[in-house]
């Protein structure tokens, strides 16, 4: 939808003066007073000054200097992201269509011919594309399932994500790492795998780690936040290690319950790494908010995406087809808390004016509520590339363009749903695409099982100097044109 050009300007006019208007209005109260009442000329302060004994002034600016220090140590410490690599699975692992439709049809468990045509039809309107890649265990008929499988997959992507973000972190060694916070939800095996990065990069004997499990596609972005506060109550100079990964291997679900063959269509492999700090020093990005927002409370989002077995004792991940709305509910939740953080005064002027319209109204005439554009917080929007159902009702519950949700869908395109670490090969494709500008705000909105919805807001310190990274092979041939699908039940 095209906002024309003279509505676009006015509402650019009436941005710049509401949120400018307390600097404009303390500056001319500030003169005003300055003009009117100050009672001492510029030189009786510097005769006063003069008069004054040397050893007085010196002390009365060390205590000031020494109220300020105090005062700046009592704030919280900035966090920020020095960098990132992520996972870059190789051609051999790729599920064309054809692949998935051949080994629907091979596959040995007792799947019936209905159950396999609606697995093919969600997968042909899921928004995957022809280069998405599973792990090895799943190229085998039957798939792989063992334990010893999820360790291959586990070692190849987060080993490869963690090699990635130590390359690319220019300085920032194993040895510099203070903490491990490393999440997967389904497969947690013993030592967990934040153990398992510790013993491969040798990480010292003080190291602290941590594993989070069961909390699906929305544990990167809690692992950020917890990472956050860690970082806040450390001395300076911390970094924190963050991984966030899937491990899909173990997880394939082998009955016909159509509500459970939806992970098997839509999650893919990936992973993501990220080194956080205290210190400023070599930062790309600055952490802005980070806002959680937990609606477990009600049944119907606690067994939103819910873990059982089936009436055959197959154990499967349930999505509910309820799904998209139940994130777009946890959503509004989360912006409620979120959005006066990070909107300028100017939009939350205009949220206020319609509550009280509502109110003054109420019973009488039908109001609705101004939907705030996040637009003017934000230049760049990271959504959970979960689903082609969720993109959308996020972009249609934000008000966004096509623009603002292409690195998501394309993601999705590209990668699939790497569960946790999707956001940030979003981040990459921004990178990649040169759209990342120093100053820009980036806001990262993941959902999650329990049913978890995070936002998490940036600042751009430091664009990445070239497009290394996971779409460095076939970002000149994105964004790619999606074909349209119909909306019907499938």
């Amino acid at each position: 939808m095209n906002t024309p050009l003279h509505v676009r300007l006015l509402k650019a006019l009436y941005g710049l003066v509401v949120n400018n208007l307390l600097a404009i209005v303390a500056v001319a109260f500030a003169s005003s007073v300055l003009q009117r009442g100050w009672p001492i000329s510029v030189d009786d302060l510097t005769a006063w000054l003069q008069a004054q004994r040397r050893v007085h002034l010196l002390t009365a600016a060390i205590l000031m200097l020494a109220v300020a220090k105090l005062r700046r140590t009592r704030w919280p410490k900035d966090v920020y992201l020095v960098e990132y690599g992520c996972f870059r699975p190789k051609p051999c692992y790729r599920a064309p269509f054809a692949t998935c439709r051949e080994h629907a049809h091979l596959m040995p468990y007792l799947i019936d011919e209905e159950s396999i045509s609606f697995a093919i039809r969600l997968l042909e309107r899921s928004g995957l594309g022809e280069e998405t890649c599973v792990p090895e265990a799943y190229h085998y008929m039957p798939p792989d399932r063992s334990l010893a499988a999820s360790r291959e997959e586990t070692e190849l992507v987060i080993f490869s994500a963690v090699d990635d973000v130590f390359a690319r972190s220019r300085g920032v060694r194993p040895e510099d790492i203070d903490v491990v916070i490393l999440n997967c939800s389904i497969f947690t095996p013993t030592p967990v795998f934040a153990d398992m990065v510790v013993n491969r990069y040798k990480l010292r004997a003080g190291v602290q780690n941590v594993n989070l499990s069961g909390m699906g596609c929305s544990a990167g972005l809690v692992s950020v936040g917890l990472a956050k506060n860690l970082l806040q109550v450390s001395p300076p100079g911390t970094h924190v290690l963050v991984v966030s990964t899937e491990i899909l291997s173990s997880q394939y679900y082998v009955g016909t319950e159509r509500a459970m063959l939806l992970p098997n269509c839509l999650f893919r492999m990936g992973a993501a790494a990220m080194i956080l700090s205290n210190s400023p020093e070599r930062a790309r990005f600055k952490l802005d908010r980070v806002v959680r927002t937990v609606t477990a409370a009600r049944d119907a989002d606690y067994r939103c995406v819910f873990q059982e077995e089936d009436d055959k004792g197959n154990t499967g991940i349930r999505l509910s087809k309820d799904l998209a709305t139940t994130a777009g509910h946890a959503l509004k939740s989360n912006i409620a808390a979120f959005g006066p953080l990070v909107l300028p005064a100017s939009e939350q002027l205009l949220v206020a004016l319609s509550l009280l319209k509502r109110k003054l109204l109420s019973g009488r005439a039908k109001v609705r509520l101004y939907r705030p554009d996040f637009r003017t917080a934000f230049e760049h929007v990271c959504i959970h590339a979960g689903g082609r159902g969720v993109i959308d009702e996020v972009q249609h519950g934000l008000g966004l363009s096509d623009e603002d949700v292409e690195a998501s869908r394309m993601t999705l395109h590209r990668f699939g749903n790497t569960s946790s670490s999707s956001v940030m090969y979003e981040l990459a494709y921004l990178e990649a695409k040169g759209t990342m500008k120093k100053g820009d705000r980036i806001w990262m909105i993941s959902f999650g099982a329990g049913f978890d919805c995070n936002s998490v807001a940036w600042e751009c310190v430091k664009p990445a100097p070239d497009a290394d990274g996971p779409w460095a092979d076939c970002i000149h041939r994105y964004p790619v044109e999606l074909p349209e699908i119909c909306t019907k039940d499938i």
